[in-house]
């Protein structure tokens, strides 16, 4: 296959990375001014990982978008923006999968359903979504991930052509709720480290049956299967947000209690926003993903809020 990877980030470089080394043609780009895309344009590394030749670097998505199949990889709240200069190449008959997670905050629509309002004739549209650190996966250490569409040849299609010994991709069911779901959890990661910064890590038993349990709500009131809340793409996930030194949500969280910077992006500070306004629509509540919007724009106190959610009576878990 000829693909294209649009995103030089850490997720984006190392789908490069996976893709060449699976046998298929690829194309990385970055716009032009990208801190990470002038790092590998010097020197083909970004201190995780290394591009070999075979991969092909550009900065013109003229170039980029000659491509078939495009991998798409960049901030959620930034996908509107590259689809608009995307659209102006055209998009019939690409294949535009979305590895990455979030939802858009001006309009609470998941990000398949901003792609859709940019598809011409014959364009797909697919997900890469679960649990995986690319630390982790360029040590070699496997794990397994959902491919989720629409369109049912495309995504058989795409998991018999991505999988390997490494990511073992499974078949998505329920497009809405794997959405949803790889989302939510980088809030719930968020919430995850700010009770570790708190001291109060024993909380995360609850945080998770919780957590699962109120996105599942969200799920069935979007349209989804409450069920999914509980696969790869949610509760599946956990582990490597929760729990993981990597995780740049959870980092984000525990630095935020602790009154420390954090540079990179945390896509849950972002999502929250999105979820909440989505919420309010459907009349759902969701008193994990308040509680983190209330200590990160309203000002409340971490501990209060946080140890308040999760210590009140049992009666209410559910």
């Amino acid at each position: 296959m000829n693909i294209t990877v649009i995103g030089p980030g850490r997720w984006g470089s190392f789908i490069a990375w996976y893709l060449n080394e699976q046998g298929h043609q690829v194309t990385l780009y970055g716009r032009k001014g990208s801190r990470h895309m002038d790092t590998f344009l010097r020197t083909r590394t970004n201190g995780l990982l290394t591009l070999p030749p075979s991969i092909a670097l550009t900065q013109e998505l003229t170039v980029a978008m000659e491509n078939e199949y495009v991998v798409i990889s960049v901030n959620a709240q930034g996908l509107r923006s590259l689809l608009t200069e995307m659209d102006k190449e055209g998009l019939k008959k690409k294949t535009l999968i979305l590895c990455m997670k979030g939802m858009e905050i001006s309009t609470g629509k998941r990000l398949t359903e901003v792609c859709e309002e940019f598809q011409e004739e014959d364009t797909k549209t697919a997900v890469w979504l679960g649990p995986g650190h690319v630390q982790e996966f360029y040590q070699g250490i496997p794990n397994c991930m959902v491919i989720d569409s629409k369109d049912e040849e495309t995504k058989a299609f795409l998991v018999e052509q991505f999988s390997s010994e490494l990511i073992r991709f499974y078949y998505g069911t329920d497009l809405v709720g794997n959405e949803i779901g790889g989302a939510a959890k980088n809030v719930m990661g968020i919430a995850a480290g700010m009770l570790d910064g708190l001291g109060r890590s024993s909380l995360k038993g609850a945080l998770m049956s919780r957590g699962a349990r109120e996105i599942s709500r969200f799920m069935e009131a979007s349209g989804g299967n409450p069920i999914s809340a509980y696969g790869l793409c949610h509760l599946g996930d956990y582990e490597a947000t929760v729990f993981s030194k990597h995780s740049h949500n959870r980092q984000f969280g525990e630095d935020f209690v602790k009154g420390k910077t954090f540079d990179s992006l945390a896509e849950g500070y972002y999502t929250v926003k999105a979820l909440l306004r989505k919420a309010k629509e459907l009349g759902v509540e969701l008193p994990i993903c308040q509680g983190v919007y209330d200590v990160l724009f309203e000002g409340m106190d971490a501990k209060e809020t946080l140890q308040g959610l999760f210590l009140r009576s049992i009666k209410e878990e559910f």
